[in-house]
C-alpha cells in the first residue's frame, strides 16, 4: 500500500494544463469522445500516482469509457471497471485493449454490470484488496455534451446523454442519483484495503435555476456508506500560464452563464472540480493512526 506517512499533497491539482482533447491523443479511441462527461486523464493520472503505488488494485464503480483504468494500466497499478450501459463498457474495452497494445504494465478488467450490487458483482479475488476507489457520479447534463456549427442549422447539441435505460442513475433526480449512489459507495467500501481511499470526482451544478451543492450532499451520505472524510481538494478545469489562467469552459457551459447572466442571475463558469477524499471508518486516518 501507499506509505500511510507521505504527506497530503497540494489541495489545489493544476490538471487541465493541456486540452482535454490533447489529454486523450492516441490513448483513447475515436469513439470515445462520444461519452457526455469524461474524467480529464490527467486528474486521473494525478490521484492514482499520489495515492496509491505500482502493482496496486484500482476500482472504478462507474468507469465509462474507462479513462480510470486505462492511466492506471499506463502507471503500473491494475484496474476494474464497472460500467451500467453496455455501450459505455464496449468502448471501455477497446480503450483497454488499445493500452494492453501500448504495453501498459496494468492490467483492465471491465465488467457491464449495475454497481449498486457491490461486492456481490465484483470477482471474489478482489474483496480486501482495492486501494483506491476512484470515480465521478453523472450529474449537471447541461454542461455536458458535443457541440456541432454550421450556416444553414446553426448550433446543435449531441452526445450529452449518458443512457437511455431507466436503471441508470444520470436519469434520475438528485434523490435517486445518491440513494444509488449511496449504495455504490457502501458496495466499494467493503471491498477496500484498511487502508484504502475512494476519491471522488464531483462539482455543483444548476438545475431549474438552483444550485445544487453536489459534493456537499456526497460528504453527508458518506457516512451512511461507513465512510469519512479523509480531505478535499480542488482539480483546476482550467490551465495556469504563469499568474494567468487559460479557460477550458465547454461551449454550453460559456452559453448557460450568458444566458443566466442576461436573465439577472449572477453566474459564474465552473473552472474547477471538487475532489473528496474519504476512507473507512474502521481505516488509518492520513497520519496513519489506527481509528
Amino acid at each position: 500500500m501507499a506509505d500511510p506517512h507521505r504527506p497530503i499533497p497540494l489541495s489545489v491539482w493544476a490538471t487541465a494544463q493541456q486540452h482535454p482533447r490533447v489529454q486523450r491523443i492516441d490513448r483513447y479511441t475515436p469513439e470515445s469522445v462520444a461519452h457526455p462527461a469524461k474524467m480529464l486523464p490527467a486528474l486521473a493520472r494525478h490521484i492514482i500516482a499520489t495515492f496509491t503505488e505500482p502493482g496496486e488494485l484500482i476500482l472504478d464503480p462507474m468507469c465509462g469509457i474507462g479513462t480510470s483504468c486505462v492511466e492506471a494500466a499506463h502507471l503500473g497499478r491494475h484496474a476494474l471497471g464497472i460500467e451500467y450501459e453496455p455501450r459505455w463498457a464496449t468502448i471501455a474495452r477497446a480503450n483497454a485493449a488499445l493500452a494492453t497494445r501500448q504495453n501498459a504494465d496494468g492490467t483492465i478488467r471491465i465488467l457491464t454490470a449495475d454497481a449498486r450490487r457491490l461486492p456481490a458483482i465484483a470477482p471474489s479475488d478482489i474483496a480486501g484488496k482495492v486501494a483506491l476507489v476512484l470515480t465521478s457520479p453523472p450529474y449537471g447534463k447541461a454542461t455536458h455534451g458535443q457541440v456541432q456549427a454550421d450556416r444553414t442549422r446553426g448550433v446543435h447539441k449531441r452526445d450529452y446523454h449518458y443512457g437511455h435505460g431507466t436503471g441508470n442513475l444520470a436519469r434520475h433526480d438528485l434523490h435517486g442519483l445518491l440513494a444509488g449512489f449511496t449504495d455504490i459507495l457502501t458496495g466499494a467500501a467493503a471491498l477496500l484495503h484498511l487502508d484504502g481511499l475512494i476519491a471522488i470526482a464531483a462539482r455543483p451544478y444548476r438545475q431549474d435555476g438552483e444550485l445544487v451543492d453536489l459534493p456537499g450532499a456526497i460528504l453527508d451520505l458518506a457516512t451512511h456508506a461507513g465512510l469519512l472524510r479523509a480531505d478535499r481538494a480542488v482539480a483546476l478545469l482550467t490551465g495556469l500560464r504563469g499568474t494567468r489562467l487559460v479557460p477550458r469552459t465547454t461551449f454550453f457551459a460559456l452559453h448557460n452563464t450568458r444566458t443566466a447572466r442576461d436573465a439577472g442571475t449572477p453566474l459564474h463558469a465552473v473552472a474547477h472540480e471538487d475532489v473528496l477524499l474519504l476512507r473507512r471508518q474502521d481505516g488509518s486516518d492520513p497520519d496513519g493512526r489506527a481509528t
